[in-house]
């Protein structure tokens, strides 16, 4: 009888980690193209010890930095640690480069360190960014800010979309040049028509999945939507 060895389990394309930073809890994402070792943080915002120390015990190669959006708890650290690191930044939309002008002013304001800095490269709806072999999509989602992006990998059914959605919840859009309808917009164009499986990491909090939010979001939910 000839022995017959069973093919190990294939690993996933990609990977993610979720390292919360700054007194805000910001979800900083470490993802990584498991074919590579090549990774991305997506909104090292703050605690970059912390963020180094979680690259370093997870033995990635970090290749560049991803920005959602120019708030303080999501990249008021970025240009640091691309400068240290010698990493190309990209994102978020241009429409944020307001926010991250006053970063330093921000971070005196709330007692963080930030500081102002400029993307290698700016994104717009329907570009993408690499990571290893990875390719994300790049989705515009403005509302809580007007150049807020999220990052979807379309294989993995994984989207990372900043302060655009939470669990339960949605993103504040009381900031300049915030807007509710171009929120919700956002939402239920660009974020439900990649598929309820998709499983998402908001800015703050839990991760949970759209179609989840669809049924239970007291803000966006199908039944919500459709009595107004």
């Amino acid at each position: 009888m000839s022995n017959v060895t069973s093919a190990a389990p294939k690993a996933p394309p990609l990977k993610a980690a979720i390292i919360p930073v700054t007194p805000l809890q910001q979800n900083c994402t470490l993802f990584w193209c498991t074919e590579t070792n090549k990774a991305a943080l997506v909104d090292p915002g703050g605690d970059l010890d912390k963020l180094k120390a979680a690259v370093a015990q997870t033995g990635v190669e970090l290749e560049k930095l991803l920005v959602t959006h120019g708030h303080l708890d999501h990249c008021g650290q970025t240009g640091m640690l691309a400068k240290e690191l010698g990493l190309p930044i990209e994102g978020p939309h241009e429409d944020d480069r307001f926010w991250i002008a006053k970063l330093d002013d921000d971070g005196a304001r709330w007692g963080m360190e930030a500081h102002t800095f400029e993307p290698d490269r700016w994104l717009v709806d329907g570009d993408t960014v690499t990571v290893g072999n990875l390719t994300l999509d790049v989705i515009h989602c403005p509302g809580h800010t007007p150049g807020h992006v999220i990052f979807h990998h379309a294989p993995s059914r994984l989207a990372i979309v900043g302060d655009v959605l939470f669990q339960g919840s949605i993103g504040r859009t009381d900031f300049p040049r915030g807007n509710h309808a171009d929120l919700i917009n956002a939402i239920t164009t660009k974020l439900w028509p990649l598929g309820d499986d998709v499983t998402f990491i908001p800015g703050h909090g839990p991760t949970s999945q759209f179609g989840y939010e669809r049924q239970h979001n007291a803000f966006v939910a199908d039944d919500v939507l459709a009595a107004r």
